[in-house]
């Protein structure tokens, strides 16, 4: 038998499969560097190597410098929740497809859950604590309350980072610009009328001022009633707006949770 009548040997799906799988893994752990927490230069073409154990790092969120040991497959969600307690942002679908996981990325908007925490080195992150606080609410934040656009809240963050940056970009927003803007982020309470209606309040008290500039709004006095018909607290509704409150029972640790957010 000639050479060009040998046939190769066959290839079934799932040993492609099994293949394609390691060799993304160990794509993985080798990336072309960027602007590390120690400003590390690497020789031209010379790629960084990661893992598969814990790498020390550092991040600056909120305007801070925090060192953390993460292995290279941890997110950068995994990191603020797990390693940095900043449980406002929401691990809810862990695949970049409902927006609860939402921060800034140099001032954009992107899904944490989507991005490794080793690539956020070198960047500016900010997360809803760090938007604002119960006493000065970033003005979307008060936006939030005075308009009753939250619910539940778990979605809550992450709706109210999309708006910020959207409104940061463009001070001056149609409807149909808020709506695209916040057109990643999933609401099950149903509460998108009153988030684009705090939005475009936002638009018309801001003018053309830079959001990132422009003094906090305190916060406002108003209470808000629960589809149970309960009239919660502002306390209790800053504190959701601002990623601040209670997690829900499913990520809490002991007994006691009463299932706010």
């Amino acid at each position: 038998m000639s050479s060009d009548e040998r046939k190769l040997p066959a290839i079934s799906r799932g040993s492609f499969i099994k293949g394609a799988g390691a060799v993304a893994a160990a794509a993985g752990l080798v990336r072309v560097p960027g602007a590390s927490a120690e400003q590390k230069s690497l020789p031209a073409g010379v790629a960084e190597s990661l893992g598969p154990g814990a790498e020390a790092i550092e991040l600056k969120i909120n305007g801070q410098a925090s060192k953390l040991t993460v292995e290279p497959r941890v997110t950068l969600l995994g990191a603020l929740r797990e390693n940095l307690g900043l449980t406002g942002t929401k691990l809810v679908c862990d695949r970049g497809a409902c927006g609860a996981c939402t921060v800034h990325l140099d001032g954009r908007p992107v899904t944490s859950c989507m991005i490794l925490a080793v690539d956020a080195r070198g960047h500016e992150v900010t997360t809803i604590e760090g938007l604002g606080t119960p006493v000065r609410m970033h003005q979307v934040q008060a936006a939030f309350v005075e308009h009753d656009a939250l619910q539940c809240g778990f979605c809550t963050p992450g709706m109210v980072m999309s708006v910020a940056a959207a409104l940061e970009r463009n001070p001056k927003p149609t409807f149909d610009e808020i709506k695209h803007a916040t057109a990643g982020n999933i609401c099950r309470c149903g509460t998108y009328t009153h988030v684009f209606e705090a939005a475009l309040s936002v638009v018309k008290i801001s003018g053309s001022t830079s959001l990132a500039a422009a003094e906090p709004s305190p916060t406002p006095a108003k209470t808000m009633t629960s589809r149970a018909g309960v009239a919660e607290p502002s306390p209790n509704l800053s504190r959701k707006i601002t990623g601040e409150g209670p997690e829900l029972a499913r990520d809490i640790t002991g007994e006691g949770s009463d299932g706010e957010v």
